[in-house]
Parts: C-alpha cells; sequence; structure tokens
C-alpha cells in the first residue's frame, strides 16, 4: 500500500496565502485540504478567493474533533521569535510556542485514532541554531515522543536550488508516521535541484500598461536619493568597497568607545576612507544635499562588487540599514516588511504579479482586492516549489525503500 493515496487530504496551518495548498495540490490535483486556519484578515481573503475555502479559524480555539481526518499536515508556523531579523526569543515569545498547537492537534488526532501520516513543516534556516541548536533539539523531541520517524536536521533549501531568481533560505522539517516507516531517512541527496540560470529579469511582466507602469515607478524624492548615490559610486569608483557606508560618521567627531566592536569598526573604516578622498567627498556631500535626506537615506551598501558600474545597473532596496545594491540577477528575499525589490534599469519596483512569481505561485493567483498589503503576505508565504520538489521527493524515497510504486 503506498504511503499516500492520490487522493489523500491535508491541512493546512498558519496558511497564508497558500502556498503550501498549491504544493500540494501540484503534488496530487485530486488531493483535498480539509481545514485551514489563519487569522490575518487579508490572507484569510487571499486563501477563500484562490482555494475556495474559509481559512478564518484560529488554531489556539480549535479543536482536534472539530477537524476531518487528515493525512498530511503542513505548517509554516511563525518564524518571528526565531528569525534574525526578530529577537529570537523562540519558545519564550508567543508565536514561537504556536509550536505547540501543532503538537496538540496531533496529540488529540492519535487519541482519536486518526494519527496523521505525514508532518511539513517550515520555517527560517535560523531555526536550526537557535538557542544553540535546543529549539530544534526540543521539537525534534516533541516529534518524536508523538511516534514519528523525523529527519535528523530540517533541509536547508532555496527558490535558487530549484531556477527561481530568488535567495530564501528556508528550514523544512519533514516526519512519518513509525508505523509507516521507521528506517533511515537519507534521500536529500535525491531533491531536484537545478542550476540557477534564470535572473530577475526572467520574471518581469513585459508590457505593462502605462497606468499600471506608472503605479510602481519610483517618486521625484527617490530618484533624487538614488541618483546621489549613483553619483557617489562613479565619482570614488567604490565597487570594491567591503562594508556599509555611514556618510554621517564622515563629519562626526563624537566618541564612539561605548558602541559594540563591529560598529566601532564600521566607522572607523568610513573616517579612514574619508580621509583618502576628503576632497571628492566634500564636493559629493554638497552637491547632493546630503545632510537633507533622512539619517537611513544617508547610509548605503554596495553588494555588487565590480559586476555593475551604477546603482540603476543593480536591484536596489530602502531599507533600514540604508540604501542596498546588489546584482540584478537573483532577488533578495521577500520579507514581511515592504522593502520591495527596485528594477534599476526600469526605475521602478517590483509589482505583485512579479513578487508572486518569485514565489512561484501560478499566474492564476489572484490578488488585487488586497492592494499593497500583497508584499507582506507573499514576503509571509512559503515558495510553492521548493515545498513540492522536497514534499514529492520525500513521499516517493518512502514509498521506494519499502518497495511501494512510486506515484
Amino acid at each position: 500500500m503506498k504511503t499516500l493515496s492520490k487522493n489523500f487530504t491535508f491541512i493546512d496551518l498558519f496558511a497564508g496565502i497558500g502556498g503550501f495548498h498549491y504544493a500540494m495540490k501540484r503534488y496530487s490535483k485530486k488531493s483535498k485540504c480539509v481545514f485551514a486556519s489563519e487569522i490575518n484578515k487579508n490572507a484569510i481573503k487571499l486563501y477563500k478567493l484562490n482555494h475556495g475555502l474559509d481559512s478564518n479559524y484560529d488554531i489556539k480555539e480549535i479543536k482536534g474533533k472539530d477537524i476531518p481526518k487528515f493525512d498530511v499536515i503542513c505548517a509554516g508556523f511563525p518564524c518571528q521569535s526565531f528569525s534574525k531579523a526578530g529577537k529570537q526569543q523562540g519558545f519564550n515569545d508567543e508565536r514561537g510556542i504556536l509550536f505547540n498547537e501543532i503538537e496538540r492537534i496531533i496529540k488529540e488526532k492519535i487519541e482519536l485514532n486518526e494519527k496523521p501520516k505525514i508532518l511539513v513543516l517550515e520555517n527560517v534556516k535560523n531555526l536550526i541554531s537557535h538557542d544553540k541548536s535546543k529549539t530544534w533539539k526540543t521539537i525534534k523531541e516533541k516529534i518524536q515522543m508523538l511516534g514519528y520517524n523525523i529527519i535528523d536536521k530540517p533541509l536547508i533549501f532555496s527558490p535558487s536550488d530549484f531556477n527561481v531568481p530568488q535567495l530564501r533560505d528556508r528550514a523544512i522539517i519533514l516526519a512519518v508516521d513509525n508505523d509507516i516507516y521507521s528506517g533511515k531517512l537519507d534521500f536529500e541527496k535525491e531533491i531536484p535541484t537545478k542550476t540557477l540560470k534564470k535572473s530577475i529579469y526572467d520574471i518581469l511582466e513585459r508590457d505593462l500598461p502605462e497606468n499600471e507602469e506608472k503605479k510602481y515607478k519610483l517618486t521625484r524624492d527617490e530618484l533624487k536619493i538614488l541618483d546621489a548615490w549613483d553619483d557617489f559610486i562613479k565619482s570614488l569608483k567604490v565597487q570594491k568597497i567591503g562594508f556599509p557606508i555611514w556618510s554621517d560618521y564622515f563629519y562626526d567627531e563624537s566618541d564612539i568607545s561605548s558602541y559594540p566592536t563591529w560598529k566601532q569598526d564600521f566607522i572607523k573604516k568610513n573616517k579612514e576612507f574619508y580621509g583618502k578622498n576628503k576632497d571628492i567627498i566634500d564636493e559629493w556631500y554638497t552637491r547632493n544635499k546630503i545632510k537633507e535626506f533622512i539619517p537611513t537615506h544617508r547610509k548605503f551598501e554596495w553588494q555588487a562588487g565590480e559586476d555593475i558600474k551604477s546603482v540603476y545597473e543593480g536591484l536596489i532596496q530602502f531599507r533600514p540599514s540604508g540604501i542596498r545594491v546588489k546584482r540584478p540577477t537573483t532577488s533578495p528575499t521577500l520579507v514581511a516588511m515592504k522593502h520591495v525589490p527596485i528594477i534599476g534599469k526600469y526605475k521602478r519596483y517590483l509589482t505583485p504579479r512579479e513578487s508572486a512569481r518569485l514565489q512561484s505561485l501560478p499566474e492564476s493567483f489572484e490578488f488585487d482586492n488586497v492592494g499593497d498589503d500583497i508584499y507582506r503576505l507573499l514576503g509571509n508565504a512559503v515558495n510553492v516549489e521548493v515545498i513540492y520538489q522536497v514534499f514529492k521527493t520525500f513521499v516517493n524515497y518512502i514509498d521506494r525503500v519499502k518497495g511501494e510504486k512510486i506515484l
């Protein structure tokens, strides 16, 4: 008997806009989502629009007996408590303990003699090392105590591993009921990764209507800021620079001894750089009225090496840490904050459709009814291609080592 029939059932916890849902349906069109849980209003709206299923359920209020029997549990449980971008409080954060709700649902289904067959969980890469790896050890032990054969450590994959031009490392956790298969889980090398051949330009919308393109164009003020830093790059030829430019410290003589060592190091490098290029920098600073910029716009990170010669040849982001410019190959990670990448060549932001393509969502995906919040929702989503390829390989591996026919 195969691990999963073609009409297997699954649930989608912390469902967001349904990345897991698309991955499961891609594995088998006959599969069925019997329950989805989400609390964000716009995500709920999009889930209903695209999947025809109401996900308006708070997982903390749902009992296992209220969920129809299912084969696979999918969950991209909240990652902020483990992410390097957050406070990394893990299980001390209310969002971190939401993993316990996954554990509770499984326990309750086991008590009902409805034990799920497979678990597919997704989180940030930092989950593995968080709290000196104690967090991962806790999760692993909890899943094992429920009677599951779990992989030794999370798999780390990015969309760029599957020819999708986005750098987005994520940790994927897979487990199978011990009664189905309790042997060694050694399948990572079988996952069909591909050499990245696509660039960001391959996912761009072609021939955008003028009224649509205008919505995503840079403003006059944004262009003024980028013009200034383009002038900086061309005037100083600093493509090899290996530290962030903090222009405030070109002229700041205050004591920095109380700052962390890493910050002191960056400041010293900025001062040394200014000392070697004082005349050119002074002219640039005055010419572009840098002092009038807000603090974050007075900072600059060049991460494109010598591959490009202008800010407008790269991928740009306005970030709290400053203006960042990267090579126009892969998109930086889409995040749940509005740091939408800018296509320098076209002086515009990525459109929602282009961002959806970076998350491997189908062209049929609809999102127009939530406005700009779509960027945050996409930043929170799991990548469909990554989940599909890993899940497919995992199930096929179990079938093969058990001597079963592959779906």
